[in-house]
């Protein structure tokens, strides 16, 4: 008669609905067993291990999460199926269309070459920061052969072959910020895998990327802001450019004004939509991109002038082009009524960059001039945040923080004149850290 103790490891009988545990031919070890699956039914699910006690941990795990009442992960979808059915049918209902081109593009360039084939369920935190490490370190041009696809062309002689496509690499990666960004696309698709019970957690929420710089920007100075605003003045978009340069409205929020937009009674102006590239070519209007974009805020004089002037120069204009005007109401306009073309605008900015004589800057910077030299008389940050429309005030600290610096050493400085006067100017007054 036989006993337990004596009975192989690979036939001992395990109590009813423990499963079963044997060694397969391979030398692997197989543990199976009957669990609660999404829908409520009852699912047999597979276990590995290279060792009796590894699968039957991994199966004792998964028995005790189904007798908690909760569905076992066991789906075979790939984590390339699943990006693709979120971005198609959830995504796509959420986010702005430039926002789900943006993910789309991602999600095709460096999520599914990489991560695409694995198993959604099986997706591990080791899995993700081992993608993000090979990321890293990546040259672009060789990891989706842009060098080695351009051949030359007739027109332009100059565009040949290079980077690894002649053994030379670029060493092309990716910024920091694009990392984030790409890590945040996974994270926002594994976190409606876990609503959608998918997967019983959010792997990418346990890797840091890593904090990431503000990118460096040189605002004009105060006398180049006023160089650029004469040069601007004959302008026929010159309302556009003070606009910009006196409240910092960005450049979709400038081209997605209307004339409904513009209080001239009470001095006013209210942002509620922006104008932006559309996904398929052309432009279209979208709502602002946060609840707090969608503002109210107060002209200066300058900016009223600027715009009724503005505004007799298109009546002329729609008079002249007669039935090829199209009327869409819009503040800023070709001279045939049409939305004006975001890059056509930064183009034609850079023009005027360069008939007055100023270096070279993003429009982008117009916005960051306005917050700084407000920064620089001494206007309090929560109202700089308002006009900006930033979301929250330590997005505007954060931005600004080099100016807020150099206003302190000013002070410090206007500080230490002050008590350094009728005193021995070899023996200035300790520094202290106030807290």
């Amino acid at each position: 008669m036989t006993t337990p103790r004596d009975t192989p490891a690979s036939r001992r009988t395990r109590a009813n609905g423990d499963g079963t545990i044997y060694q397969r031919k391979d030398g692997r070890w197989e543990a199976a067993a009957y669990v609660l699956a999404a829908g409520g039914t009852r699912k047999r699910i597979r276990v590995y291990g290279t060792t009796r006690k590894e699968a039957a941990d991994k199966l004792t795990e998964a028995v005790a999460v189904s007798n908690r009442g909760l569905p076992t992960r066991i789906s075979d979808t790939t984590v390339a199926q699943y990006l693709t059915y979120w971005l198609d049918t959830i995504a796509v209902h959420r986010l702005r269309a430039t926002t789900h081109a943006r993910y789309t593009a991602v999600a095709r360039l460096h999520l599914l070459p990489a991560l695409g084939p694995k198993k959604l369920h099986r997706l591990t935190v080791a899995d993700v920061r081992g993608w993000l490490d090979q990321l890293r370190a990546a040259c672009q041009c060789c990891t989706h052969g842009t060098d080695a696809a351009r051949r030359a062309d007739p027109k332009h002689p100059n565009q040949r072959p290079h980077c690894c496509a002649i053994g030379q690499c670029c060493s092309k990666r990716l910024s920091p910020r694009t990392l984030q960004y790409v890590h945040a696309v996974l994270n926002s698709a594994l976190q409606q895998a876990v609503r959608d019970e998918r997967v019983e957690r959010n792997v990418a929420r346990h890797v840091q990327v890593g904090q990431i710089r503000h990118r460096r920007f040189e605002p004009l100075t105060a006398a180049e802001a006023r160089q650029f605003l004469q040069a601007a003045r004959t302008d026929r978009l010159h309302a556009l450019f003070e606009l910009a340069l006196r409240t910092g409205l960005r450049r979709g929020e400038l081209l997605g004004l209307t004339w409904h937009d513009l209080d001239t009674e009470n001095r006013t102006l209210n942002i509620r939509r922006t104008l932006q590239n559309a996904p398929n070519g052309g432009t279209a209007l979208y709502p602002t991109k946060t609840r707090a974009a969608e503002r109210r805020i107060a002209l200066p004089a300058a900016c009223l002038t600027a715009l009724n002037q503005h505004r007799q120069t298109q009546d002329t204009e729609r008079q002249t082009a007669g039935d090829r005007w199209e009327e869409q109401n819009l503040v800023f306009t070709t001279p045939s009524g049409n939305p004006l073309d975001p890059g056509g605008v930064t183009q034609h900015f850079r023009t005027l960059l360069t008939h007055a004589g100023l270096r070279r800057t993003r429009f982008h910077d117009l916005r960051h001039t306005c917050a700084t030299l407000l920064l620089e008389q001494g206007v309090e940050l929560i109202t700089i945040k308002e006009l900006l429309g930033h979301a929250h005030i330590a997005v505007t600290a954060e931005v600004y923080a080099h100016v807020r610096l150099r206003l302190q050493h000013q002070a410090i400085e206007a500080l230490g004149r002050a008590l350094n006067d009728g005193d021995d100017p070899a023996d200035p007054p300790t520094a202290t850290v106030v807290r």
